[in-house]
C-alpha cells in the first residue's frame, strides 16, 4: 500500500501527479495533481487509497469523494488538467500527457515545492521534479492523483456516451473493445477519436470493403485476365 515516506523526505510542500487516458481511443488525457497536508490526513481514506487501477470502480468513487471532501476542509488540495483528442493527434500521446500534467498543477492554485510524477518522463514545470516508477503503487500522494484522474476521465466518457451512442463509452470508456470496435467500423469517427491511434486511423483511410478494394486492383492489374 502506498504511504507518506516519499513525501517525507522532500522538502517544503508536495505534490503528486499522475494521468488517465493514454491508451483509449477516444477522449482526453486527464491528468491530477494532488496536495496533502499529511498531518491532518487521518481516517479510513489513509488505509483504503490505493493505485486507481488496484481499486473496484466502488472503493474508487468513494475515494474520490472524500477526497473532494478533504479539499472542503483544506486537508487537500486537488487541480486537473487535460489535453483532447484533437492535441493527442497533433503532439503525440506522451506529450499531451505531459501538458495534461502541466495544466494540472497550474489549476491548483497552490505553489509546489516539488512535484513527485508517476512514471520516469518528467514534464516541465515551474517546481524540481522527482519522477517515480510505479509511484501510485507507492505514494499517497500519487495514488490519490491517479484516482482523481481516472474517475474525472471516466465521468468525462460517460458524458460523451450521452451524445455518441453506440461506441459503448459508459463502460469501456474510450478504450479498444470489440463493441467499440464495431461501432468505428458502423457509426465512423466522431471528433473525440484519437486519429493517430491505429485502429482509428484504419477506419478513417480504408475503404468500407477493403476486400472488394483488393479484388478490384487483382483484375485491374497488367496480365490479371491470363491468370483467370
Amino acid at each position: 500500500m502506498p504511504d507518506f515516506a516519499i513525501e517525507r523526505g522532500c522538502p517544503g510542500v508536495v505534490c503528486g501527479i499522475d494521468e488517465a487516458g493514454r491508451g483509449p481511443l477516444a477522449g482526453p488525457v486527464v491528468a491530477a495533481a494532488v496536495i496533502i497536508d499529511r498531518r491532518r490526513f487521518r481516517g479510513a481514506l489513509r488505509h483504503e487509497l490505493d493505485d486507481s487501477k488496484a481499486l473496484s470502480r466502488e472503493v474508487r468513487e468513494a475515494c474520490y469523494e472524500a477526497l473532494l471532501a478533504c479539499v472542503r476542509t483544506g486537508v487537500v488540495g486537488i487541480g486537473v488538467g487535460a489535453a483532447s483528442a484533437r492535441e493527442v493527434d497533433r503532439i503525440n500521446i506522451l506529450r499531451a500527457s505531459l501538458v495534461a500534467m502541466g495544466r494540472a498543477v497550474a489549476a491548483l492554485g497552490i505553489a509546489p515545492d516539488l512535484a513527485l510524477v508517476d512514471g520516469n518522463v518528467a514534464p516541465t514545470l515551474p517546481c524540481p521534479v522527482k519522477t517515480v516508477v510505479k509511484g501510485d503503487a507507492l505514494s499517497l500522494s500519487i495514488a490519490a492523483a491517479s484516482v482523481v484522474a481516472k474517475v474525472t476521465r471516466d465521468r468525462i466518457m460517460h458524458g460523451l456516451a450521452g451524445r455518441y451512442p453506440g461506441y459503448g463509452w459508459e463502460t469501456n470508456v474510450g478504450y479498444s473493445t470489440p463493441e467499440h470496435g464495431a461501432a468505428l467500423r458502423k457509426l465512423g469517427v466522431t471528433p473525440h477519436h484519437r486519429r493517430s491511434f491505429e485502429p482509428v486511423r484504419l477506419v478513417v483511410s480504408a475503404p468500407d470493403d477493403l476486400f472488394a478494394l483488393l479484388q478490384d486492383e487483382a483484375f485491374a492489374a497488367p496480365g490479371a485476365a491470363a491468370l483467370g
